[in-house]
């Protein structure tokens, strides 16, 4: 799956070199010149990695991802703070401020997609083509493939991303709330007895192989995925 990116940046150069560089690694851009902005694009849909500039004019960066990290909708999102304040104090307080990363200017791009990806798996591994196996299950994001007992099943695009889910966090228990921000994303006005319908789809697929005791209710806290 492709992430969204937020790039929140008041300098124009660095915007463009920024947005070539994560198209360049498959993701896509979203731009924002300044905390109003990007507050705007996260009201609208919430992205999946934020690369957030201290120095904003208005809000500060520091602001802005105390902000987001106070907040339950944004709380989870990671946050990447780039910029050109390099003293070790003001590397913690970007960190105490819920940054995940911090990365001074001038930056090498390389570099950059390296942390990026490297926050992305850590936070958000749903997002990562890399392939997970484990217990008879093998999922390949890049393929859109799903093997189980080395048979390939076919899986709709929103159980494909439910299971990705749980093969990431697995022993887990979530609830259908829980499941709606992580594999849905930004689910809006969807209702949360529509996970029980696709965990029931998840099931059926499954259930040929013999792995569909892999996931598991747990009664009234939600689901997880079990492979011991």
């Amino acid at each position: 799956m492709t992430a969204n990116i937020l790039l929140v940046e008041d300098q124009h150069a660095i915007l463009e070199l920024l947005a070539f560089n994560v198209t360049k690694c498959g993701y896509r851009p979203i731009w924002a010149h300044d905390a109003d902005e990007a507050l705007a694009h996260i009201n609208n849909v919430l992205p999946d990695l934020i690369l957030l500039d201290w120095m904003l004019p208005g809000v500060s960066g520091i602001e802005l991802a105390r902000r987001l990290r106070q907040d339950k909708r944004t709380g989870n999102i990671p946050i990447i703070m780039l910029t050109a304040r390099a003293d070790e104090h003001d590397k913690v307080l970007g960190l105490e401020s819920g940054a995940d990363d911090y990365i001074t200017k001038p930056f090498s791009p390389r570099e950059l997609m390296a942390r990026i990806r490297a926050v992305l798996r850590r936070r958000a591994p749903q997002i990562s083509d890399e392939t997970v196996s484990l217990g008879g299950l093998e999922l390949c994001p890049a393929t859109h493939r799903v093997s189980a007992n080395g048979k390939f099943i076919e899986l709709g695009p929103t159980e494909f991303r439910l299971l990705h889910f749980l093969m990431n966090n697995t022993e887990r228990v979530y609830s259908r709330s829980q499941l709606l921000n992580n594999a849905w994303g930004d689910h809006g006005l969807i209702e949360e007895r529509t996970v029980d319908v696709h965990i029931r789809r998840l099931r059926q697929a499954l259930e040929p192989s013999g792995l569909d005791g892999m996931i598991q209710t747990v009664r009234g806290s939600g689901y997880r995925l079990s492979y011991k």
